[in-house]
C-alpha cells in the first residue's frame, strides 16, 4: 500500500471478485414473487436471477419486491416474477475493480452487477456488500491508528509541514520535547533535569 492509501482506496482497487457473492439464486420468469421471497430466505440472499429457457432474462432484487409488490398492495402469490425484473441484466469481468463497478452503478443508477466470466454467471456484486467493505476497511485503520500500529494513512507532503512546524519551535537540548516560550523551556529544564548545570540566561542565549 503506498503511503497515501487507505482501508478504502484498497477496497475500491481491489478487484471485484474478492468481495463478490457467490451465492447465485436464479429462478424460471413464471414463478411467482412468492416463490422468490421463500428461496430468497432459504438462501440467505437479496436477489434473484430471473431466467427463460435456461438463459438470463433479468433480475429481481427485495428492493423491487418492497416497492412494485408491497407499497402497491399486489398479492406476491398471483405475480410473476418475469412481470417485476429490472432488464437487462448488467455484467462485468471478475477482475474489474470495486471501484469501476461502483461506478457502473452509479452511470446506471443500479444496486446490483452480475459478475460474468466467459459468459457464466461466477458471481453477484451489491452496493450493501461494497459500501459494508468500504465502511470496515475505514474503521480497521482507524483502529490501527489509535492503537499506535503504523498505518499508511498520512500524507508525506502534510508529514513534511508538521515537521517544519515541529522544527521551528524551542526543543530541550536534553530530551529534545519542544516548547513555543523559552520562560516555558527553562522552566522544564529547571524542573525535570535538574538545571542540568545550564542557567536560564543560557538558555535564553541558545536562541539570541
Amino acid at each position: 500500500m503506498s503511503n497515501t492509501e487507505t482501508g478504502a482506496d484498497m477496497v475500491l482497487n481491489a478487484p471485484i471478485q474478492t468481495i463478490m457473492d457467490l451465492t447465485v439464486l436464479s429462478l424460471d420468469g413464471n414463478d411467482t414473487i412468492a416463490d422468490a421471497v421463500e428461496r430468497m430466505r432459504e438462501k440467505n440472499t437479496r436477489s434473484v436471477l430471473v431466467t427463460h429457457n435456461g438463459e438470463i432474462i433479468g433480475f429481481v432484487s427485495k428492493t423491487d419486491i418492497l416497492f412494485k409488490m408491497v407499497a402497491k398492495g399486489k398479492d406476491s402469490s398471483k405475480v410473476k416474477l418475469r412481470e417485476i425484473m429490472t432488464s437487462p441484466v448488467l455484467t462485468i469481468h471478475p477482475t474489474a475493480t470495486v471501484g469501476e463497478v461502483l461506478a457502473m452503478m452509479d452511470k446506471h443508477a443500479i444496486r446490483q452487477v452480475i459478475i460474468a466470466f466467459r459468459n457464466s454467471v461466477v458471481g453477484l456484486a451489491t452496493r450493501e456488500r461494497i459500501l459494508e467493505e468500504i465502511y470496515k476497511a475505514s474503521i480497521s485503520t482507524t483502529k490501527l491508528a489509535m492503537s499506535g500500529t503504523p498505518a499508511c494513512i498520512i500524507n508525506p507532503r502534510a508529514v513534511a509541514v508538521i515537521k517544519e512546524a515541529y522544527e521551528s519551535k524551542f526543543a530541550c537540548p536534553y530530551c529534545g520535547s519542544p516548547f513555543d516560550d523559552k520562560d516555558v523551556l527553562s522552566k522544564h529544564i529547571d524542573r525535570l533535569h535538574g538545571g542540568s548545570g545550564v542557567l536560564e540566561g543560557d538558555v535564553r542565549r541558545m536562541f539570541e
